[in-house]
């Protein structure tokens, strides 16, 4: 068994045969070039469809929603014999297209299925009463303000059964794991069973790092008290939800995948990535992402608008040729940053050339996401007092306090603040230990 992700990720050959005239073209078998990973999708099609078998269902799902041989969904579910696939839900970035970060999607979606579909992201949302054991530290930070964070009720009048598949990141700050608490929430409510199709976490399953989520700082980029970089797949995050912090249980499966294993990235399957959102569009982006993402929260570029997401920082103000020098004499664990110099498309910076450094990822094994981060935005608040800026509330919500920023602020050492989280990391690897599905 390989260790973590090390290396790039392995390419993708799709087997090709020429057809004659009217010969079916079946749908190409990808190069096995690594173990194979069954997902939830296919072991749930291939022995649990009886849990729904002349059920109606409904599917949570995005174009991530595939088979291991990109298959969709939505199109395996329809022509199944045994259940009726009724309607499709939408997280952020939609069901069915790739819209930007917080980009508007149509609350009904017209499509080619004959199927309603619905948006879960920037509708009328609530958050119902009774969600949460602890829900009175929770409900006087979250936001409520119009972001579509569960479904309506009108939207599961005649489903019998919900389903969620869709690949998540990793990383507490990923709204598809919010949109799925808060549908569990509302099928608990409607007396409707829950499924879950698991998938890998793209980064690995062993390392967990950053703060645990302070409730008074809890938003849709992260309801409950996880870590940012968490360690845990999909389903299994849906068992802890369930038990731990839901106030109504929901009749949950989970639908564990086979051959994965913790140690394991995504770029050590044999399974093709399909970006799961516009500025995610590799493994590469998803393993810096825990800790890049915290840029966001900041008057720094986090490479939004390039073509390298995340991998990319900077800001017109800032010499990129110092800001490197200055971070690799630092000598962290596992990495090596490049002067870069790139004008966004859109987003921060729109138009303007920006100096700053590429995250080059030498070690995975060693390589330490949040605090490399922290390190950045430390060197480059030290760099430039006068121009680098917080953007306190934003970044509190990604780091799940207002600890790390107040530390940054005053000058504390970043070995400092990362000890500071240790303690909770170590009792959350003992809470989400009987919700660990694979090995």
């Amino acid at each position: 068994m390989a260790a973590g992700i090390l290396g790039i990720a392995v390419g993708l050959i799709l087997l090709s045969a020429a057809c004659r005239p009217g010969e079916k073209r079946e749908t190409p078998e990808l190069a096995q070039s690594n173990p194979a990973v069954k997902l939830g999708v296919e072991v749930f099609l291939e022995r649990y469809t009886g849990l729904v078998k002349g059920k109606k269902v409904g599917l949570i799902t995005n174009p991530t929603g595939v088979d291991s041989s990109l298959r969709n969904d939505v199109e395996l579910f329809l022509s199944h014999p045994d259940f009726k696939l009724a309607a499709l839900y939408g997280p952020e970035h939609g069901a069915l297209v790739s819209a930007q970060a917080g980009e508007t999607v149509s609350f009904y979606i017209d499509n080619n299925y004959g199927i309603p579909v619905y948006s879960l992201y920037r509708q009328a949302g609530r958050i119902a009463s009774g969600m949460l054991k602890d829900r009175d530290a929770y409900m006087r930070s979250i936001d409520t303000s119009g972001e579509g964070k569960t479904l309506q009720q009108d939207m599961v009048q005649g489903i019998d059964v919900m389903i969620y598949d869709m690949q998540d990141v990793g990383t507490r700050v990923y709204t598809y794991v919010s949109t799925m608490a808060f549908a569990m929430e509302t099928c608990a409510e409607k007396a409707i069973p829950f499924i879950v199709l698991d998938r890998p976490n793209p980064i690995g399953g062993k390392a967990m790092e950053g703060p645990v989520l302070d409730p008074a700082f809890a938003s849709f980029i992260g309801v409950f008290p996880i870590p940012l970089r968490h360690g845990m797949t999909v389903g299994e995050l849906a068992l802890l939800f369930n038990d731990k912090f839901l106030a109504k249980k929901v009749d949950l499966t989970v639908i564990a995948m086979e051959g994965w294993q913790r140690a394991r990235g995504y770029d050590e399957t044999s399974l093709p990535w399909v970006i799961p959102s516009p500025n995610m569009p590799t493994v590469e982006t998803a393993l810096v992402y825990p800790g890049q993402v915290a840029f966001e929260g900041t008057n720094v570029s986090e490479g939004r608008g390039t073509t390298k997401p995340f991998e990319l920082f900077g800001a017109p103000w800032i010499d990129g040729y110092a800001l490197a020098k200055a971070l690799n004499t630092l000598g962290l664990p596992g990495v090596a940053f490049r002067e870069a110099w790139f004008t966004p498309t859109f987003s921060k910076f729109q138009g303007e050339r920006c100096g700053g450094c590429q995250v080059h990822v030498l070690d995975r094994e060693a390589y330490k996401p949040v605090e490399t981060a922290l390190h950045a935005i430390k060197t480059i608040r030290d760099m430039y007092p006068a121009l680098f800026r917080f953007h306190a509330d934003y970044f509190d919500k990604v780091m799940g306090t207002s600890l790390v920023r107040e530390a940054l602020e005053a000058g504390r050492p970043v070995r400092d603040i990362a000890a500071g989280w240790e303690p909770g990391l170590r009792a959350f690897a003992e809470l989400r230990k009987p919700y660990l599905l694979y090995k």
